[in-house]
């Protein structure tokens, strides 16, 4: 059973950065793809960025591309999301999510199968 731990989250104003972790305590942990999505208030879950297992392929949101950088460290069991030149309209909070990488790396959350509790990152402008 996976269980994700994430960690991170914060208030940061606008311009300012995060790195959001995403831990696993297995060593398969580097065989699932993970991905992390959001949810501000009053709004639905979206995509934000993904990362394939083994191989560390990354796809993004086009709302995060050039200032997010997903990467992992399999030595570590560990995900991370690098957020740069944050603005208020990334505040909300953020869950990492994982699924075994028997398919392809996918944008749709509905085929993950494990979830951490989720972060809240609040950008104040």
């Amino acid at each position: 059973q996976v269980q994700l731990a994430e960690s991170g989250g914060g208030l940061v104003q606008a311009g300012g950065s995060l790195r959001l972790s995403c831990a696993d305590s297995r060593h398969t942990f580097r065989f699932y793809h993970v991905a992390w999505f959001r949810q501000a208030p009053g709004k639905e879950r979206e995509f934000v960025a993904a990362i394939s297992g083994p191989g560390g392929r990354p796809l993004y949101a086009e709302s995060v591309k050039g200032r997010f950088t997903i990467s992992r460290d399999d030595a570590k069991n560990t995900v991370y999301l690098q957020m740069n030149s944050l603005n208020p309209e990334d505040t909300a909070v953020y869950y990492c999510a994982a699924e075994m990488s028997l398919s392809s790396l996918t944008t749709t959350a509905e085929t993950y199968d494990y979830w951490g509790q989720g972060t809240q990152v609040t950008v104040s402008s």
